[in-house]
């Protein structure tokens, strides 16, 4: 809150520090956020051994998660600095990304399916 009350305050009279204040308390916040998420991961990791679910497929999903929350902040942070058209680029450049990262993956269910079909 301290942030967000100092960046309006500020945006009259020097927009550059607006943003700075604003990109800074959004960093702040994201740092704390994930070092909070400990014990959630830990939650996460005993479900998954419980479950027998191979470790590879949560390991893309966390990572993907991790994407869209530092794409989002990125994206965000551009458009609190007037770059709307960036901010398009940034969140275009989070889906390619995960779409990578999950290749295998997408690999596994397609050579899963063809195989289903292929014995049926």
């Amino acid at each position: 809150m301290t942030a967000a009350i100092s960046a309006v305050a500020l945006k009259k009279y020097s927009p550059e520090t607006s943003v700075v204040i604003a990109i800074a308390g959004g960093i702040i916040i994201l740092l704390w956020v994930i070092s909070e998420t400990n014990p959630i991961l830990s939650e996460i990791n005993i479900c998954i051994s419980t479950a027998g679910i191979d470790s590879d497929y949560m390991e893309i999903l966390l990572k993907s998660v991790g994407i869209c929350f530092v794409c989002q902040f990125a994206s965000d942070s551009c458009r609190d600095a007037g770059q709307n058209a960036l901010a398009s680029r940034v969140e275009l450049a989070s889906g390619i990304t995960i779409i990578l990262l999950a290749l295998p993956l997408i690999e596994n269910i397609l050579s899963t399916a063809t195989g289903l079909i292929s014995n049926g």
